[in-house]
């Protein structure tokens, strides 16, 4: 499999020292990846006899542009480029999140998958926006569409709703589904501090965001609903069709309440079928013992799916950061490689 890597920060670098670290355990089990074109915003890199991971790893990691890299880097490199000289199998396609538009991710994936390109991606942007359109046009060229690292990274809610819940339907979806907002709980229960005190141990320690707003007013958790309700209940949904409440507004006092009711407080994002109308929210709830997410501590995530005749899965765990979230891009990358079809 050829491959292109567009997009070459924090993941696109974990990524490809994942595959570098992989490579001998890869080889052994029958899977031959190269790396063709690794781009970023001001050009790139391209040998089509195959990038060295290790020597632009090590280029890059000084602080160099690849597009000085001396084996193929250049800024006359591009999208385009790839496009032309059709030599790849796969698009990995890891550029910056636009919720509005889709950005320059939206782009690369409708080309990609019109040239007959498969594509694996981390961008929300384009899946939220165009999914159903998107998963059309790779049916049309018969390629695949992968998103696993959309909606929890190393957590497959992706993979488990299609694949281990095949022929059911699926009626709700209750998912912890950001461990930020996970950890900042954990951290007013277990210590008896405050909600801006949690929130500045959680930056600290670098699991928050300068400006975490999108983990902590509920975006980040409302975005990955979205994305499972529209992939896996087979909607049209958009934001707007999300109660969106986050946890900025709890207070210690309400955490020793809930302490003293034997219940835990979690940020619960929820899609579920009533009466036939789909009902979609991001809220506080407090949780008793026997729920399936009371013991979703720290930086965890967990989803269950409740369907009509395989009943109740719940998946919970997954390491956070970006070599678990490069490690869901390379699962992909293998389901692909072994036929599974991520659209139908």
């Amino acid at each position: 499999m050829k491959i292109a890597v567009i997009g070459y920060g924090g993941l696109g670098k974990a990524f490809i020292t994942l595959i570098k670290n992989k490579e001998a355990e890869l080889h052994r089990d029958g899977y031959n990846f190269q790396i063709n074109y690794i781009l970023n915003s001001s050009g790139g890199i391209y040998d089509p006899k195959g990038i060295n991971c290790e020597d632009v790893l090590s280029f890059s990691l000084k602080g160099k542009n690849i597009i000085n890299y001396p084996k193929g880097g250049s800024s006359e490199l591009n999208f385009t480029t790839l496009l032309k000289n059709n030599d790849v199998d796969i698009l990995i396609e890891l550029t910056p999140t636009n919720k509005e538009t889709g950005g320059a991710g939206m782009i690369h994936i409708k080309q990609a998958l019109e040239s007959g390109i498969h594509v694996i991606t981390a961008n929300k942007g384009p899946i939220l926006l165009a999914y159903n359109e998107l998963c059309e046009l790779a049916v049309k060229n018969n390629v695949q569409l992968a998103i696993g690292c959309t909606t929890g990274g190393a957590l497959p809610t992706i993979n488990a709703g299609m694949f281990d819940l095949a022929g059911s339907e699926i009626l709700s979806i209750e998912g912890i589904l950001n461990g930020t907002t996970n950890f900042i709980l954990k951290e007013m229960e277990d210590n008896d501090v405050t909600y801006n005190v949690a929130l500045k141990k959680a930056q600290k320690l670098g699991i928050a965001e300068t400006d975490p707003t999108l983990d902590v007013e509920g975006w980040d958790t409302a975005s990955k609903l979205l994305i499972l309700t529209n992939v896996l209940m087979h909607e049209n949904k958009t934001l707007k069709d999300i109660t969106i409440d986050g946890i900025t507004s709890i207070t210690l006092k309400d955490i020793n309440n809930a302490k003293c009711e034997n219940k835990k407080y979690k940020l619960i994002g929820s899609a579920c079928k009533i009466n036939n109308e789909l009902i979609m929210t991001v809220k506080l709830e407090k949780l008793e013992p026997n729920h399936a997410l009371y013991k979703v501590e720290g930086k965890n995530k967990a989803v269950r799916f409740t369907s009509d005749t395989l009943g109740d899965l719940t998946i919970l765990g997954g390491a956070s950061g970006v070599t678990p979230a490069a490690a869901s891009i390379l699962r992909d990358l293998i389901n692909i490689t072994n036929g599974y079809k991520f659209c139908r």
